[in-house]
């Protein structure tokens, strides 16, 4: 019988980099964190001492709350956010069944330090086309949905990486982990690094990525298609921070796409009713 108020792995795994996926709130102990330092995709630490109190904070959508197998500490938050308003349930089997399924998981040293909000903090170069608006959804989808984005000129990315403690991306500097690597493009490295290089759409989509960002047009069919709806955004929208939320919509429909319509087949007869045999 399932349990109650428990979401089943594979339940959640169809859930994640979806912009309706629930908030993933990892409440898991010091100690039992520094035993695994890595996080469900998507997934924020919270203390659980301090839940209570923010709440407020998840309502206007449901939570996971991630803990360890029979953790009562994890239930009693789930029914505290309840209680709350904010539909909530624990991840059965806690971070330990996902991780023995085999499903992706961050490492936490892929992510920058966290400001006074909770947020990572990363910084790029301003007037983005494709990488820059691939790397931000990759990281609000998969890292931190929280995450705080900043445009900058180019001189300006690196002086302001190291006045915020941000991490800077897409821009080649001595020491920035994040940009193009060889054939590689940023959103390549950034999947490689943050630990979801298994997933196969995210695979597919980065070869998508990688064509239009680098002029790599053959690489695959939709890389025109990606890059003159790129380019066609950057057009559209002065506004660094209004083209990202644009973009992040394009990004969804093509992880959607690469995940669960690959093989759907549209054209002008396909959708048409089906003709009975006295019609024929």
């Amino acid at each position: 019988m399932p349990q109650l108020h428990a979401m089943p792995i594979d339940r959640l795994s169809r859930l994640i980099g979806l912009p309706t996926a629930p908030a993933l709130i990892d409440v898991r102990s010091d100690a039992a964190f520094a035993a695994d330092p890595r996080l469900i995709p998507g997934a924020v630490r919270r203390p659980a001492a301090d839940l209570a109190a923010g709440a407020p904070a998840f309502i206007g959508q449901p939570a996971v709350v991630i803990g360890l197998p029979d953790d009562a500490t994890a239930t009693a938050i789930a029914a505290q956010l309840r209680a709350a308003g904010i539909p909530a349930d624990v991840l059965a089997g806690g971070h330990p069944a996902w991780a023995a399924a085999g499903l992706p998981l961050v490492p936490q040293s892929a992510l920058p330090a966290r400001d006074g909000d909770g947020r990572s903090l990363w910084v790029t170069r301003a007037r983005p086309k494709v990488d820059r608006i691939a790397c931000p959804w990759l990281i609000r989808r998969f890292v931190d949905p929280h995450a705080n984005i900043l445009f900058a000129a180019t001189s300006d990315v690196l002086p302001i990486a190291a006045t915020l403690g941000a991490a800077p991306f897409d821009i080649e500097a001595d020491g920035v982990s994040f940009t193009h690597r060889g054939d590689l493009c940023t959103f390549d490295v950034m999947i490689e690094a943050s630990g979801l290089a298994t997933l196969p759409a995210l695979a597919r989509l980065a070869t998508i990525v990688r064509g239009a960002d680098t002029g790599q047009l053959h690489l695959a069919p939709e890389c025109p298609g990606l890059l003159a709806a790129s380019l066609g955004l950057s057009r559209l929208f002065a506004d660094d921070q209004q083209q990202l939320e644009a973009g992040l919509t394009l990004y969804d429909a093509l992880y959607r796409w690469c995940r669960d319509a690959t093989d759907e087949v549209h054209d002008w007869r396909s959708h048409r009713p089906a003709t009975t045999g006295a019609q024929a």
